[in-house]
């Protein structure tokens, strides 16, 4: 540890809570989110049709006109990891240098890759791919004209469709989750202080992060993670209605998609009240578990080879096209870069202090570049291999066994169907479409379990053993501003809110930098 310590600068874990009602919260953070978000729900319930109108024109507006902003930022943050980890900071231990880390490699990687991305892997696996090479990126022909197949145009279409799809999902997202996770460990358990959004900028503002500069930061740190997860909860539930109709008859109407969130938000209170271990840790590896079977059974029955030599070939297409696809200048592909790029990085940016929090609270006795290593390349790689299999999958059935199946839940955008309309054409595709449902179902519970775990640490000014009663309460508003989103203006209104809070939590970001930087150099290597 470096000799900047809590007894230096006075700063505990919720040192300046109130208690109250059973609870121990931090003021006045936990009471503006609360209100303010309590607020939101009964306002966009009341106005439905209205808040779906403002919402969308919120994110056409952001998209367009800051664009910039989340193209600069993420790819400022894959450079800053890859710096830092080849630096001579990469030694720095997490904890100390005597820290030990407290889960196994298994153990850790499971619950990273649970909460980093999990729904959103299962919704947009399939779609994505048949999507973009519909509709390529960086001028690439179309490789489809008035639905008739151009041969010539195939190979490019579908290389660039990988490509951009894992753009999406690599190093970018990961980065992001990485530069918060990071700057989190090196503040709680290097420097001692509570394990809060606040704490990171300590070496930038000192003592004044106690102050309305500290609550400002971990207010917008609360609405980040709140809509972030909001997003992904509203697309696993309609992932998962939908599933359910198609495998059972069950109506898919915004009744039932209610329902099912409550039902599975009551799952997920379970599970909060079982605490980290026997709550998400065994939920987390039984999913990645159920993921790694799902992914192994497509592999085998779907076009093993070149799902094979397509990891490769892909990885490589990635890397070869990164610059181009991380350019915004000059680009006339507008509706890519603004309909999913920007879209994609605000929606990382806001499940950053999410993940980002969770990722640290797991992570004590990494050295950083272990951090790094881990956190940024092992799921990119994990990610290539998922993309490779479901969407490669896809195309391949479209191109060579002329199956119509996910090309038309793209060409209707009947965006959550496409994963169990390429299960239909593979074999077993009851039991297998069920295990997407079931996986769906355990990502929403670990992610709602996982992100009321930070919200409350957050709220409770840095402290990890607060009364359940609060965890409670945020898993219940995660579940309500999801279903909020939903009736207000569907999927466009869930980007919209993960747009409208990444934004300015992307300039916070980018601040982070320079405090995480700061921070580093003070330690002993």
């Amino acid at each position: 540890m470096s000799d900047t310590s809590v007894e230096d600068h006075g700063l505990e874990p919720g040192q300046d809570n109130v208690r109250i009602m059973g609870l121990d919260v931090h003021n006045p953070v936990f009471f503006v989110s609360a209100v303010l978000i309590i607020a939101f729900v009964i306002i966009a319930l009341i106005f439905r049709e209205g808040a779906g109108l403002v919402l969308g024109g919120l994110r056409t507006w952001l998209t367009s006109t800051f664009d910039w902003v989340f193209m600069i930022s993420a790819n400022l943050f894959v450079i800053f990891c890859i710096v830092v980890a080849v630096s001579p900071f990469g030694k720095v231990r997490l904890g100390g240098k005597d820290a030990v880390a407290e889960y196994s490699y298994a153990g850790w990687f499971a619950m990273l890759f649970a909460a980093g991305m999990g729904i959103g892997l299962m919704f947009f696996g399939v779609l994505e791919p048949m999507y973009h090479f519909n509709n390529p990126a960086l001028g690439v022909a179309p490789p489809v004209v008035d639905g008739e197949v151009v041969p010539g145009a195939v190979a490019d279409a579908r290389n660039m469709a990988m490509s951009a799809t894992i753009f999406h999902w690599g190093l970018h997202p990961w980065a992001i989750y990485s530069v918060l996770a990071l700057a989190l460990s090196l503040a709680a358990y290097n420097k001692g202080l509570p394990l809060s959004i606040r704490s990171v900028f300590y070496p930038i503002f000192g003592e004044r992060v106690r102050g309305w500069i500290g609550h400002v930061i971990d207010t917008m740190a609360v609405f980040a993670t709140l809509f972030g997860l909001a997003t992904s909860l509203g697309l696993g539930a309609s992932q998962a209605m939908a599933g359910l109709n198609e495998l059972y008859g069950i109506p898919n109407n915004e009744t039932t998609t209610v329902l099912l969130i409550m039902g599975i938000t009551a799952i997920a209170l379970v599970s909060v009240m079982a605490g980290l271990e026997a709550g998400v840790k065994r939920l987390s590896e039984i999913n990645m578990v159920l993921a790694f079977l799902l992914l192994v059974f497509v592999i085998s029955f779907g076009p093993t080879v070149a799902i094979i030599t397509g990891f490769f070939n892909n990885t490589w297409d990635y890397l070869v096209d990164l610059p181009r696809l991380s350019n915004w200048v000059g680009r006339e592909d507008d509706a890519f870069v603004h309909g999913w790029t920007t879209f994609y990085w605000a929606w990382w940016i806001s499940w950053s202090p999410f993940v980002g929090m969770f990722i640290a609270r797991v992570s004590k006795g990494r050295t950083v570049r272990e951090f790094i290593t881990c956190v940024l390349i092992i799921p990119t790689l994990v990610s290539v291999l998922w993309m490779t299999t479901f969407g490669g999958t896809a195309l391949d059935q479209f191109l060579n066994e002329g199956y119509t199946g996910v090309q038309q839940t793209v060409v209707d955008y009947v965006p959550e169907l496409s994963l169990f309309a390429m299960l239909a054409d593979l074999p077993l595709a009851s039991i297998s479409s069920l295990i997407g449902i079931i996986l769906v179902i355990v990502f929403f519970v670990t992610s709602s379990d996982s992100g009321s775990l930070v919200i409350d640490t957050i709220t409770a000014g840095g402290k990890i053993d607060a009364p359940v009663a609060q965890r409670v309460f945020w898993a219940i508003f995660e579940g309500l501003v999801a279903i909020v989103l939903l009736l207000g203006g569907g999927l466009a209104a869930l980007q919209a809110g993960a747009i409208a809070t990444g934004f300015p939590f992307a300039i916070l970001l980018v601040v982070m930098l320079y405090a995480t930087w700061k921070g580093l150099a003070q330690e002993e290597r």
